[in-house]
């Protein structure tokens, strides 16, 4: 690939704020074959190797070198190519610097970032400046200065920068977004959104030992939204965030800290070594945000306490409301009946987006892996913005440290603008459906 180019094509600009699709010279190379792109994974535990066996189904994906702190890990996702039929990849492991002797050594165009928190953003910004595009997994960064960073390093190079938030590409929500642009709700005035998942048993302990697994040490050092990209990623489109508007402030306040402590002497008795330990994290965290222009956002963080899944999304404008937890939406002059829920689904197949247009149900999260990875891996093959930019990135990762500064001024705090005032010519680009809106 010619990385010059690329860098001196996206670093006007033009393409993201012209919204231009991929062009087909750009995808297809001689002989009309799709280009190769060349990836590398860094980080190949659970996420990185369901990233391996993805990246595996989307046409001219040439995964050739994996990485992880351990070598077993490591070699385990390239024997998932070498059983897909393709070339064994380069394998690298053994400490946090390995990584690095990869992006030196190998001709890569892309790496897909699914590593512990703390490293995204350092991972992220070597890529870009080894001009390679960085997929990253959420958070992209854990501080507002390692997400300026990120800004910063990404204009510099010219090298976009992605976080791989996937609810953004749900089904749902990409329908949802069709008929916002529609104009079918309105004004939109106010949403909800929250990350209600009870991973206490599974992803902070182990779910049979109550061990540590290492999220858990986020638990006792911090309180603060630890994980808001997947409830905000939909949210950004759908309020045009960077894009018309920005969010303003943050005020977020906690509740008290119960479920950890009663799940270890529920399920394991009081002698368990985490049955009374302090944990610093609420068990509920309530952010509420106010944009430029006007409108309002509640983001719940609840992942410690008993309860079924949930995202509680909810979108509100001057023409109807839509309510994601009931599977239920309400249009003025649409719905039948006056001020009565009709069911979500019959809207979601009229204005499906144009990226759902086969069953993926079989793939990882229901397909939403499959469509955030190939519409990242199109953008580099066609040397373009991606899907998700820098920009919006960093507006989804900085409420984690906003929210627990505010948490502990218990004041609300400004919101940084990271396109520095561009949001208010920036026109949207993501997910556009000229078959839609």
């Amino acid at each position: 690939m010619q990385k010059v180019s690329r860098r001196d094509f996206i670093r006007t600009g033009s393409l993201a704020a012209a919204g231009i699709g991929i062009s087909a010279e750009k995808l297809i190379g001689a002989g009309n074959q799709v280009r190769p792109v060349k990836v590398g994974v860094i980080g190949t535990g659970n996420r990185g190797t369901s990233h391996v066996s993805n990246l595996l189904t989307i046409e001219g994906v040439e995964i050739i070198a994996v990485c992880d702190l351990f070598e077993d890990r490591a070699k385990n996702a390239a024997s998932i190519c070498e059983k897909n039929g393709r070339k064994p990849p380069s394998v690298y492991f053994g400490d946090m610097n390995a990584y690095k002797k990869m992006l030196d050594k190998e001709d890569l165009d892309a790496v897909i970032i699914a590593t512990y928190w703390d490293s995204h953003s350092s991972i992220a910004v070597d890529a870009m400046e080894h001009k390679i595009y960085p997929g990253s997994e959420v958070p992209a960064a854990l501080t507002v200065d390692d997400t300026w960073k990120l800004v910063e390093t990404s204009e510099k190079t010219g090298i976009p920068c992605m976080m791989l938030e996937n609810w953004s590409f749900r089904q749902d929500n990409l329908a949802l977004l069709n008929m916002k642009r529609l104009g079918m709700l309105g004004e939109i005035v106010h949403c909800h959104c929250a990350h209600s998942h009870d991973c206490i048993d599974h992803w902070f302990f182990d779910s049979k030992t109550g061990l540590d697994r290492w999220p858990a040490d986020y638990l006792r050092k911090y309180n603060r939204d630890q994980y808001p990209t997947h409830s905000v990623g939909p949210v950004i489109s759908w309020l045009d965030i960077n894009r018309g508007d920005a969010f303003e402030e943050i005020y977020s306040r906690d509740s008290a800290s119960k479920g950890i402590n009663a799940y270890f002497k529920r399920k394991f008795g009081n002698d368990h070594p985490n049955a009374n330990l302090t944990y610093k994290q609420g068990d509920i965290v309530t952010s509420t945000l106010r944009t430029k222009m006007g409108k309002t956002l509640v983001i719940n963080y609840d992942m410690q306490l008993p309860r079924p899944y949930s995202n509680r999304w909810m979108l509100q404008g001057t023409l109807g409301v839509y309510y994601e937890e009931k599977g239920m939406i309400y249009l003025t002059d649409i719905s039948p009946e006056y001020h009565q829920w009709e069911p979500w689904k019959p809207y979601e197949e009229k204005y499906n987006h144009k990226w759902w247009q086969k069953d993926l149900s079989s793939q990882s999260h229901g397909g939403t892996d499959y469509v955030m990875l190939n519409q990242f891996i199109n953008a580099v093959r066609s040397e373009g913005p991606t899907p998700i930019d820098v920009y919006d990135s960093a507006v989804m990762t900085a409420i984690v440290e906003l929210s627990g500064i505010s948490i502990e001024k218990n004041a609300p705090v400004p919101f940084p603008d990271f396109t520095r005032g561009k949001w208010q010519t920036n026109k949207p680009y993501f997910a556009l459906d000229s078959d839609k809106a």
